[in-house]
């Protein structure tokens, strides 16, 4: 009888685990916009619990800037997305950052980050943001007149290798100058934006080619003048990339959608921008003033924004001569002019899918 009983308590034992094991099977996780049956569909790569945005602290930037504001990338990513916004002071802080984990995707300029991408093949331009927006200001009482009266005076750059710089070298280029350290051609020094104002105030520096609004502000001020506007900046009279949208190759493998979604919100900041100026002023200054820790005169926002080009769109010929001009000043080693390679640098099979509607 009691072997009859161990008998019947082993059946219903077997019975209650099977039924248990039924019970907790994971489920496959029900793709994105699809079904979760036959296996037609992959499922989605999860959304990332936090994104870490680059950003510089220069109205240059303004496409990320309305998209932080307007909360445009919160729109797409979802409010169970967390947000980190580092902000740069140049684009070489920048490119380092995101080719080593720091940051996940943002807006730099193509100079630093394709020197920066020639060593570590590990982020892709996705979207353009604007194109131009630097100018060409001398000295209200330096006696130059156009580039080819540089000659023998020292210009200011906002950072060696800087998008800026390589727009400079192509203008004296452009005018038979070279770049040399005595009084026989054009002396280029690095300054931060804030200090080649006080150095142009002080007469300490004769020009600077500056990203706006900072030209804007030194003729306003009396102590400059634009002798090269924004539209005839080579290359390309200032139809050039000045920011664009990059994201690390880890953040693309792993959240490719995060990162679509990335440029249809630069898309929808672009198109703000324009479609309400206005506004877009008051919403660039909040960020500026958040990332920098003081604001700006609206009126020298205003003027920046007029004095680029707002687009998604990126000419992987002009990165390519800007790049070029990186190597002839030394700023990439080991890579020739005539093997230069760029076509892996950007990847804009995104920003086509976001032009197509999809």
């Amino acid at each position: 009888m009691k072997k009859k009983w161990s008998s019947i308590l082993a059946v219903v034992l077997g019975a209650s685990l099977a039924l248990t094991a039924c019970g907790s099977k994971s489920e496959p996780a029900t793709p994105q916009g699809g079904a979760a049956t036959g296996g037609e569909k992959a499922p989605a790569a999860a959304a990332p619990s936090t994104v870490r945005i680059g950003i510089f602290k220069n109205v240059t930037h303004a496409p990320g800037y309305i998209a932080l504001e307007q909360g445009l990338f919160k729109k797409y990513w979802g409010d169970n997305v967390k947000i980190e916004v580092q902000a740069f002071d140049n684009g070489s802080d920048f490119s380092t950052a995101i080719a080593t984990d720091q940051i996940d995707l943002g807006y730099v300029g193509p100079g630093p980050s394709s020197s920066q991408f020639l060593k570590s093949k590990n982020f892709r331009v996705i979207s353009g943001a604007n194109n131009g927006g630097a100018v060409l200001v001398a000295g209200k009482d330096s006696g130059i007149n156009s580039p080819k009266d540089l000659v023998g005076k020292t210009v200011a750059i906002p950072t060696k290798g800087s998008t800026n710089e390589i727009s400079l070298r192509l203008l004296l280029k452009e005018n038979g100058l070279n770049v040399t350290t005595d009084k026989t051609g054009v002396q280029i020094i690095a300054r931060a934006p804030a200090d080649t104002l006080i150095a142009m105030r002080q007469k300490e520096i004769d020009a600077t080619l500056i990203p706006e609004p900072w030209g804007t502000q030194m003729e306003q001020e009396g102590i400059g003048k634009v002798i090269v506007p924004w539209d005839q900046v080579p290359p390309n009279k200032g139809n050039y990339p000045l920011t664009i949208l990059v994201a690390s190759d880890k953040f693309l493998k792993e959240h490719r959608d995060a990162a679509k979604q990335a440029v249809k919100a630069n898309a929808d900041a672009v198109e703000f921008i324009k479609a309400n100026p206005d506004k877009s002023y008051e919403l660039i200054n909040n960020r500026l003033k958040e990332l920098s820790g003081k604001g700006m005169d609206l009126g020298l926002i205003k003027a920046a924004i007029s004095h680029l080009n707002l687009t998604t769109d990126v000419s992987k010929e002009a990165i390519e001569e800007m790049t070029k001009v990186s190597i002839d000043a030394g700023y990439i080693k080991d890579v020739k002019k005539e093997e230069l390679d760029l076509s892996k640098f950007l990847d804009l099979s995104l920003l086509s899918e976001v032009k197509a509607g999809k």
